[in-house]
């Protein structure tokens, strides 16, 4: 709180508040302008009659939109296309080595990787937008609860006005998300992120303890719920914010008539590398059989099969999957992001060396082994934070979706610890009446 009140009080980062602040009421008021063609009418006593308590793929895109989606709204899509492709170019740093050579050039690699990526943003949207609408038009999207009366028009010129209206909301919200990024404070995509998760927080937490007419809900459900987010949310904080600092000693290096080098530093390694990615990842792998699911014979044994322990997260099966899809992802995603060999070396290059450890292959090994380490209590730690909605479920017999799961969680912990930063480093570029009275505190200490 102290970090905002000190930002709004200069103009620049004042300047910069506002500007978030008017791009998230743009991306807000997007998402509730539906798509021509589509009778909003039958969307909308859809979205009232439909009840998930799981969060399949389908889920996912819903929650990163900002409920959007289920409303068939211009920003229906959402950030999800743009979080795919981001996810795709880093995967594919592995498999192209032209990709690993413009991540290795520095600021120009990195630009032409985010070219790339913003193409393969608009092929996704496009390819995601056709399925949503032809889901929508069978009535799968909805469960097969509203019937296939969602879009009357069901002509191939009307479906393609709908694709290329959709592509070019989620074309806009890229947009808008790096001019966040550059005119704004925090990152553009996770600020958008953030708040599409938040426009649905507190009304599904409020329905818990008032219920869908004010009768059938249970505030002491309501209690615990939140209570057990809160101290979540702090665990994930502290989490998100521990650190494994491997010392690295640099050696002296004579450059022309000066002497470089000989200081000391630290090599910090998160606890939790990977992120929110393994949960992302295996309830979107979760979900295709349910989906897949929907489109088959009901009377079918493994459809039937799918629908009662897949579709359902309380479910043995469903949990199990989900606990070896976690800790799959949490150790593959870090081999792709933490690269060891890469690490030592450059650290040899520099005259970097950890304490009793020699340079080069060693310190590869010795990074590895910490990482491992590190992997483990991570993937222990996104166990814990991902299955928490499901103990309460079953613990509390909660028939509504809960306001938050394992990725809502660190989503919002993670995004505002960032954002907080990013303001706090920020505002004490123009603050310096802080560093001077401590530096004559510690002055008079010292006397």
């Amino acid at each position: 709180m102290k970090t905002l009140i000190q930002a709004f009080r200069t103009k620049e980062l004042r300047n910069k508040i506002l500007f978030v602040f008017a791009m998230i009421i743009i991306y807000r008021i997007g998402s509730f302008i539906p798509i021509p063609g589509v009778d909003y009418k039958v969307v909308h006593a859809c979205t009232v009659k439909l009840a998930s308590s799981s969060e399949n793929f389908i889920g996912l895109v819903n929650l990163f939109s900002g409920g959007s989606l289920l409303q068939l709204s211009i920003f229906a899509l959402g950030v999800m296309p743009y979080i795919t492709a981001s996810i795709v170019i880093q995967l594919l740093r592995v498999v192209i080595p032209r990709f690993e050579a413009l991540h290795k050039e520095g600021q120009s690699g990195e630009t032409k990787l985010t070219q790339y990526t913003r193409y393969l943003t608009i092929g996704l949207a496009i390819l995601q937008s056709t399925t949503i609408l032809v889901t929508a038009r069978t009535g799968a999207l909805f469960n097969y609860q509203c019937g296939n009366n969602i879009i009357p028009d069901g002509s191939m010129w009307s479906l393609i006005v709908m694709v290329l209206i959709m592509t070019g909301g989620t074309g806009l919200i890229m947009w808008m998300a790096e001019l966040i990024t550059d005119k704004g404070i925090g990152q553009g995509m996770s600020v958008l992120i953030f708040m599409s998760i938040c426009s649905g927080f507190l009304p599904k937490l409020w329905e818990i303890g008032w219920g869908t007419n004010g009768s059938n809900g249970d505030w002491n459900k309501f209690a615990i719920v939140g209570g057990v987010l809160i101290v979540i949310l702090i665990f994930v904080d502290f989490v998100e914010l521990a650190q494994r600092r491997i010392p690295v000693q640099y050696t002296r290096r004579m450059i022309g008539r000066k002497m470089y080098g000989g200081s000391s530093t630290y090599l910090p390694l998160k606890v939790n590398m990977s992120g929110v990615i393994p949960p992302i990842f295996a309830s979107s792998i979760l979900a295709v059989p349910t989906l897949i699911a929907q489109f088959g014979d009901k009377s079918k044994a493994w459809v039937n099969w799918i629908e009662a322990n897949l579709a359902n997260s309380t479910s043995a099966w469903y949990i199990a999957f989900y606990t070896v899809m976690i800790v799959f992802f949490c150790f593959f995603y870090t081999e792709i992001t933490f690269n060891p060999d890469e690490t030592a070396d450059n650290m040899k290059e520099y005259g970097g060396f950890i304490p009793g450890i020699r340079a080069g292959s060693a310190t590869s090994h010795y990074l590895s082994y910490v990482m491992n380490r590190l992997n483990t209590v991570g993937a222990i730690y996104l166990l814990f934070v991902a299955l928490i909605p499901t103990v309460l479920i079953m613990a509390l017999h909660l028939n509504t979706k809960l306001p938050f799961g394992g990725t809502t969680i660190l989503i919002i912990a993670g995004v505002g610890l960032d954002t907080l930063r990013q303001a706090k480093a920020q505002t004490e570029q123009f603050q310096y009446a802080g560093f001077l009275f401590k530096h004559d505190e510690q002055k008079q200490v010292s006397k």
